[in-house]
């Protein structure tokens, strides 16, 4: 799996478990998925990524 695939994973992963979170535990969680949304905009603005960076020191390429 190459790193562009590796990071849709993730960020899929984490878009589900917020969405999970806000409606089994607490409606406040919606603000994880603002988070991902907002990285998600940054990142195309910065080209900088989080993500990408630990998926590169996890050996992706």
């Amino acid at each position: 799996m190459n790193i562009e695939n590796a990071l849709r994973v993730v960020v899929g992963c984490m878009v589900l478990l917020s969405v999970a979170l806000t409606w089994y535990v607490h409606p406040y969680f919606i603000w994880f998925t603002v988070f991902i949304g907002l990285n998600l905009i940054q990142s195309a603005f910065t080209g900088f990524c989080p993500a990408l960076s630990i998926l590169k020191k996890m050996g992706f390429k």
